[in-house]
């Protein structure tokens, strides 16, 4: 009776921790067999503990390259998609204008539609406009399905924020460039903030859209396809294992500047 009273006050708990541990369960496999030194082509059963692959991460040809222009990408189409996005938002909150009900509606639309249809879409403007596929047409088509998320994350903020705190501002003199910067915009950085991170990683880990329109450019994503229809290398584990270390300590750092500013608050 103990047991069962116990597990019903953790069911919560205990449902949440199972979830998390399958969710990070693909990455501790990866990190497990970053340290594995196979002895065919293919990093699929484990043979061997070695540090080999950390200790030249760019062993293989092509990667670290692959990699570099993955992030060059992905940074790019975050900032290109943020500012637009941002824009965007509080366009769609702050105006009244003709069609702004259809404007919400398209916005939503990249996120809604399949992948491999607005991959073809946007292949096909390219090739009808005689653009070379490759680093711009990648960037452009990040930016573009981006951009829903942006919008998405920025309007939500925008919409809670109280506009008596602009109007206050105003009344003590502050300009409109002023205002904008001293009050509206640290208010809204949660949203853009939340908006740029997701921008980042849909761009960095996108397959589908690249592959229609890269041409002969190969990004991470498409450089990890491809390697395993050949045998995959160790260095790949290294750098997925890497990345997600990374993602890691950010969100630690985040909420450890967090608990500081409520600390300091109180």
């Amino acid at each position: 009776m103990f047991f069962v009273n116990w597990l019903k006050r953790h069911f919560v708990v205990i449902a949440g921790l199972i979830t998390l541990s399958y969710l990070l369960l693909p990455n501790i496999v990866v990190t497990v067999f970053s340290f594995n030194k196979p002895k065919g082509r293919f990093n699929y059963t484990w043979q061997q503990f070695s540090t080999d692959a950390w200790k030249d991460p760019c062993g293989v040809s092509g990667l670290c390259g692959s990699l570099s222009l993955s992030l060059q990408i992905a940074i790019w189409a975050t900032i290109g998609a943020t500012v637009l996005g941002t824009m965007i938002a509080f366009a769609l909150v702050r105006y009244r204008f003709r069609a702004r009900g259809a404007v919400n509606s398209l916005i939503f639309m990249p996120m809604a539609m399949p992948e491999v249809v607005m991959a073809a879409s946007l292949l096909t403007l390219f090739l009808n406009l005689g653009a070379q596929l490759g680093f711009w047409t990648i960037l452009i088509a990040h930016i573009m399905f981006c951009l829903s998320f942006v919008v998405t994350a920025v309007k939500a903020r925008v919409m809670s924020m109280d506009p008596r705190l602009e109007e206050a501002a105003r009344d003590l003199y502050a300009g409109p460039a002023q205002t904008f910067v001293r009050v509206t915009l640290p208010i809204a950085a949660p949203g853009i903030a939340a908006g740029a991170l997701l921008a980042f990683a849909l761009s960095f880990d996108d397959f589908i859209i690249t592959n229609f329109n890269a041409g002969s450019t190969v990004t991470f994503p498409m450089f990890v396809w491809g390697s395993a229809q050949r045998g995959t290398p160790v260095q790949i584990n290294v750098i997925g294992t890497a990345m997600f270390l990374v993602a890691v300590l950010l969100v630690l750092f985040s909420m450890v500047i967090g608990n500081r500013r409520r600390k300091q608050k109180a």
